[in-house]
């Protein structure tokens, strides 16, 4: 949903989830309890950011992404836009070059050019994956390239390993940063089937989130080079984003980390079982199909009034929370879902899904 637009007039009543007992997507419902019981108990405290499991956290990150360094924020707006901005005075240079559907562009309300005067430059056309002919026409010399894996906007999307790397090689012939918008790093790189340290290899610094795929309290890390992640630190007190206690996220995250990394080849494996799946209902589409990572969209043919019926009477009749709405398309009689697959999704066998799916279009 982009920035600052109103929320959908039609959605299924969020009372209705907590009596739920089987959920299709994710990890299953928030349950505050559970997150704080994943804090062990002999946590050492941080102090504005510094020492304790704060400190144990950004040193994983950075040996896991084989970077020189890392550091722990609350907020991946914050994270990039901060580490953009360190690229561009370095490079003096304003222009940041991304996707259309990237998300500075999409869900951040202009800030990169409203609070560090940079200039977004979109290139590519927003239904597809960006291709290295269409970094080629652009003639001025960016700042940097930001490249999303996966590509959440179009269904999880990502490029083949060899155009990756040759967008990188573009944007490092020009003297230009390359950031790795990581959010769902551990998803793609179960998608690539490579180490996740290769993959941030092709980058020079790389942002990674701790509660979408990992289902963690809010909060990210920024890996790469010492120095500018010393710069980052700064611009993190500048944004207001050094608490003077950030552990609550930070152990977390660990925690998160170590339970669900591994489990990365499983939700990709059942990804691909539901598509197959969902090849025989008709008025579905996955995109994309085969699922490239543990995310896909659903192109369903009904409108977004007609999907909240069947949503709402799968949650009062058989307990089952699927989505809370449905985004409209360009076309009036198709909806578009996003399944991204965790613990809740895995308790389901592919078949069911394909029911479950198939009554949402009646």
């Amino acid at each position: 949903m982009p920035f600052s637009a109103p929320p959908s007039p039609v959605e299924v009543p969020p009372d209705l989830r907590e009596t739920c007992t089987r959920f299709l997507t994710r990890h299953g419902p928030v349950v505050p309890a559970q997150l704080l019981a994943g804090i062990p108990a002999d946590t050492v405290p941080d102090q504005y950011g510094e020492g304790g499991v704060v400190a144990a956290l950004e040193t994983e990150i950075a040996g896991l992404l084989g970077k020189p360094a890392a550091l722990y924020l609350p907020s991946g707006i914050m994270a990039q836009q901060s580490v953009l901005r360190v690229h561009a005075d370095r490079r003096q240079r304003r222009t940041v070059v991304y996707h259309p559907m990237c998300h500075l562009e999409r869900h951040e309300g202009q800030a990169l050019q409203r609070l560090h005067g940079l200039t977004g430059r979109p290139a590519g056309d927003a239904d597809r994956l960006l291709t290295l002919d269409e970094l080629a026409v652009i003639g001025e010399a960016p700042a940097a390239l930001v490249i999303e894996l996966p590509q959440r906007d179009l269904g999880g999307q990502q490029p083949a390993w060899e155009d990756l790397a040759a967008q990188a090689s573009w944007a490092r012939d020009r003297d230009a940063a390359v950031h790795l918008d990581g959010a769902r790093l551990w998803e793609s790189a179960a998608g690539y089937e490579r180490p996740h340290a290769e993959i941030a290899a092709l980058f020079d610094t790389v942002y990674v989130s701790f509660y979408k795929g990992l289902g963690a309290l809010p909060g990210c890390c920024l890996a790469g080079p010492e120095d500018v992640i010393a710069e980052v630190r700064e611009w993190r007190q500048r944004m207001g984003g050094t608490l003077f206690g950030l552990w609550p996220g930070a152990a977390s995250a660990l925690s998160s980390l170590r339970q669900r990394l591994p489990l990365m080849p499983q939700y990709l494996r059942h990804a691909q079982a539901i598509a197959a799946a969902l090849a025989a209902v008709p008025r579905v589409r996955v995109v994309p199909d085969p699922p490239q990572v543990s995310m896909m969209h659903l192109l369903l043919r009904t409108t977004p009034e007609a999907f909240v019926a069947a949503a709402t009477r799968l949650a009062r009749e058989e307990a089952i929370w699927t989505f809370p709405r449905a985004a409209a398309t360009a076309a009036p009689d198709v909806v578009r879902l996003e399944l991204t697959v965790g613990d809740a999704t895995c308790e389901l066998a592919p078949d069911q899904i394909a029911d479950i799916v198939a009554a949402l279009t009646t």
